[in-house]
């Protein structure tokens, strides 16, 4: 029962429907909300078991592309990503969501004194007299849907004048607003997968992809003033860079709060 048209030499069979299943969502052949044949039809479609069907379903169902409903099948889901620029001129994360029709906010999980990680002091080019640094763990939020857990580094005298407000709004706009201006962001984007407090955070299985932005933000004379790393939802966040020959399209910045 388990040869067919799909080839298994080159790949598992739930692999391969799976792969098939993804490129007619992406095609537009399933709509976001339509329903996905039954096991069924699928058994029928692709010659295969009922286990081989399941492996498959799984496979997009980890892939964050259906979402399965009890007693009523497997459905197609939304996928509402909010696009981040990392483009010249630098522009604040509330301000690119607005442009997008996409309302912003955060979640201040803990904002402390703490002593900096030899990394920490590095980045931010701390003396060695100086032992505390501000440190806020935060979730940033779009239409009130958690999209990115954000740990972010502070120079101890701009998280001591500027507490209160740093706890309730967006980093960037805050410094801005008060006169500390950043002039530049140095960002790097990695990938991982969620851990326990992580998927927690943000409401996602343990171990989904995540997409890691580790930045660096200077302000005039270069002057390292925040550094950290934003852990994004793979599914709700993307990022956009337009590179120019002459150098001048591309200057990363984090998506901030």
């Amino acid at each position: 029962m388990e040869q067919n048209v799909l080839d298994p030499s080159k790949l598992p069979l739930h692999l391969a429907i799976s792969e098939k299943l993804r490129e007619q969502i992406f095609g537009g052949e399933y709509s976001p909300g339509e329903q996905l044949p039954s096991e069924h039809q699928l058994m029928l479609q692709f010659d295969v078991s009922r286990i081989t069907v399941r492996r498959a379903i799984a496979n997009l169902v980890n892939q964050g592309l259906v979402v399965c409903h009890r007693g009523k099948g497997v459905f197609v889901k939304e996928q509402n990503k909010v696009t981040r620029s990392l483009s010249n001129p630098l522009v604040f994360f509330d301000e690119d969501m607005t442009r997008q029709g996409v309302t912003s906010s955060i979640k201040s999980l803990c904002f402390e004194v703490t002593e900096p990680s030899p990394r920490v002091r590095q980045k931010l080019k701390l003396s060695s007299d100086t032992h505390h640094i501000y440190c806020q763990k935060k979730i940033i939020l779009t239409d009130d849907i958690p999209v990115a857990l954000d740990i972010t580094y502070i120079r101890f005298d701009l998280g001591e004048t500027f507490a209160d407000e740093l706890q309730s709004s967006l980093i960037y706009p805050t410094l801005d607003s008060n006169g500390v201006s950043v002039e530049r962001v140095e960002t790097i984007l990695e990938c991982t997968h969620a851990t326990h407090e992580v998927s927690e955070h943000l409401d996602i299985a343990l171990g989904a992809p995540l997409l890691v932005n580790r930045y660096v933000a200077y302000t005039t004379a270069s002057q390292p003033i925040i550094c950290g790393e934003t852990l994004s939802r793979a599914d709700r966040l993307c990022y956009s860079v337009v590179l120019t020959k002459n150098g001048n399209g591309s200057s990363p910045f984090a998506p901030k709060s």
